[in-house]
């Protein structure tokens, strides 16, 4: 059976998506219609754009996602069994798996990337990732131990791979519990908030409003969902999942393990990047992963 997982933010790359516009008129077509549906010319900034242009989160998400639901419609075959994403990616994976219409899920995703912005702006706030340590519950116990400051799990990479998030001053303390309990390395990352935190909650509330008015088709193939990890096709308990995946954590370790207990032995990572991939082998050298 075979597995199709998609990329969330920070896979960008300068002059991405050039290659699908310059191969293919239906890639151009989105991009034109992409365009407009934003109301600035993301195209430009994907294919010209510096590195720091494409970071900032109104354009990295829009971009990724761009990218991903293109490089998808181009493939000679797409014959998924189930569908995952990392984060963002999981608006490409349900667009992918015709739960969204190309058009609604680019809105939507408009809408989540200027709301993260917004609760961003609201306070100081970053995430870091920690790496060999004992165990997830380890990095749970110490983030949970910091009083005062919001500090969580919020990105199951891989096994030995957690990323945690929340207020600088929350990170820093984490961060110094963390090394005096002997975690090998914690290494602060060049993000502008505390995503998948209840710093997200203001986001959270906007993003549930937008969700709650679109229409959501039942998925081609079930939809391992970063809340729960586990596969879903009702649409509105996918809907639940999408609103809650902001502010809980992204169990993508848990999420691959239930995907090949599922039946999955292909993995094939559609998007910009190619992070997922090492991810996936991380956590199942047997599993046969590759970018597509």
């Amino acid at each position: 059976m075979k597995a199709y997982i998609f990329p969330g933010q920070g896979s960008q790359f300068r002059g991405m998506g050039k290659d699908l516009f310059d191969k293919s008129e239906e890639a151009r077509q989105l991009f034109d219609t992409a365009n407009k549906i934003l109301g600035f010319n993301i195209s430009a900034i994907m294919f010209e754009g510096s590195d720091e242009d494409l970071k900032q989160t109104q354009v990295t998400q829009p971009a990724v996602f761009i990218h991903s639901v293109i490089s998808t419609k181009l493939l000679e075959s797409f014959d998924p069994a189930m569908v995952a994403g990392h984060s963002l990616g999981e608006f490409s994976a349900l667009a992918a798996a015709g739960v969204m219409s190309f058009e609604d899920s680019l809105r939507l995703v408009l809408i989540r990337a200027l709301a993260m912005q917004q609760a961003c702006d609201i306070t100081p706030s970053t995430m870091a990732a920690v790496l060999g340590y004992e165990s997830d519950k380890q990095v749970e116990d110490i983030c949970a131990s910091i009083e005062a400051e919001v500090v969580v799990a919020a990105n199951y990479n891989a096994p030995g791979q957690i990323v945690i998030s929340g207020s600088v001053k929350g990170i820093d303390l984490a961060s110094e519990k963390l090394k005096a309990a002997g975690v090998k390395r914690v290494l602060k990352l060049p993000v502008g908030g505390a995503f998948h935190s209840p710093l997200m909650e203001p986001a959270r509330k906007e993003l549930a409003d937008a969700i709650a008015k679109a229409t959501f088709n039942k998925p081609l193939c079930p939809v391992y969902q970063n809340v729960a990890a586990m596969p879903e096709t009702e649409p509105s308990r996918i809907k639940e999942n999408l609103i809650a995946q902001l502010t809980a954590p992204v169990r993508w370790t848990q999420s691959v393990q239930n995907m090949i207990a599922g039946g999955a032995h292909q993995v094939y990572e559609v998007g910009p990047g190619s992070v997922l991939t090492g991810l996936v082998k991380k956590i199942d050298p047997n599993v046969v992963a590759e970018k597509v």
